[in-house]
């Protein structure tokens, strides 16, 4: 329904700015007609009414950038210009958590992961579950975390695929220190080579707890038979970090010995691994 009312009132409206306008040009065409000692962009604020004349807003300010924005484009450059080896433990961590956590400053999480796990290693091997309780980590900076794990793991074993091991120690030995020297509980591995000693598998044997894992030769040469493996390195790891074999290692090792012999498979070692220490039963004697 039409309002006449209102309609009234938005043409008197109308009526008032025409008029209004109006006078404004009569009086600016007077002014200029006199002795133009007056410009007429002067009289301006004299006519104008205070509503019209009332500065604009302010534009609205940006605010500036969050100071972790330009440390991270230095990073990058620093990375790019000298290399990896160029950035500490907790820049690493950083790194590694800008494309995870693009919003957040990173260096307290790394800072904090440090503080808790050790090193850049430590952190990204550490288990999940304990990498949860770390505050503003969440899933995205886990995922990215265990991402880097499972890269640096990928390259170790690339290195020592399908090469002779027995001419590849120092990288075999990289490799089980990356995949296994900071395990939590025992784990018993066993590496199966063809006729050059080149590798065919590496397989978890089994879990076991904080210092024993349970073994069954019979299990290995069964396993090594279906793969036609002909040589095997056995390889655990000791949570303590102390690689000296116990007296049920040095008997395990004498029993996986004895089955592969029958089939003529050859036992070539046996390696303990700790916490950046390693240790070889044949290099011991022991074997």
């Amino acid at each position: 329904m039409r309002n006449p009312a209102g309609q009234k009132a938005r043409h008197q409206a109308n009526e008032a700015s025409l008029a209004f306008l109006d006078q404004v040009e009569l009086e600016l065409r007077q002014a200029m007609a006199s002795s133009r000692a007056t410009p007429a962009p002067a009289l301006l604020p004299a006519l104008m009414p205070a509503a019209l004349l009332a500065p604009a807003a302010e534009a609205e300010v940006e605010e500036p950038a969050p100071g972790y924005l330009g440390h991270r484009a230095r990073m990058r450059t620093k990375l790019l210009k000298s290399g990896p080896d160029a950035l500490l433990d907790h820049e690493l961590l950083e790194m590694v958590l800008f494309l995870a956590l693009p919003r957040r400053d990173t260096k307290p999480i790394a800072r904090a992961l440090l503080a808790r796990f050790g090193s850049f290693a430590g952190a990204i091997a550490a288990p999940v579950a304990e990498l949860r309780r770390l505050e503003g980590l969440g899933d995205a900076g886990l995922a990215a975390l265990k991402l880097v794990q499972g890269a640096a793991l990928r390259l170790a074993s690339a290195e020592v695929l399908d090469k002779p091991l027995l001419n590849n120690w120092d990288r075999l030995l990289a490799y089980l220190n990356a995949s296994l020297a900071r395990e939590r509980i025992e784990q018993f591995r066993v590496l199966y080579l063809d006729s050059k000693n080149r590798l065919i598998a590496d397989e978890a044997q089994a879990r076991g707890t904080v210092n024993h894992t349970p073994v069954y030769p019979r299990e290995i040469v069964k396993r090594a038979l279906e793969v036609h493996a002909t040589a095997l390195i056995l390889v655990h790891n000791h949570p303590s970090g102390d690689p000296t074999p116990s007296r049920a290692d040095i008997e395990m090792t004498a029993a996986v010995k004895q089955a592969a012999g029958v089939l003529e498979i050859v036992l070539h070692d046996h390696l303990i691994v700790g916490n950046g220490r390693h240790l070889s039963l044949r290099r011991e004697g022991l074997l």
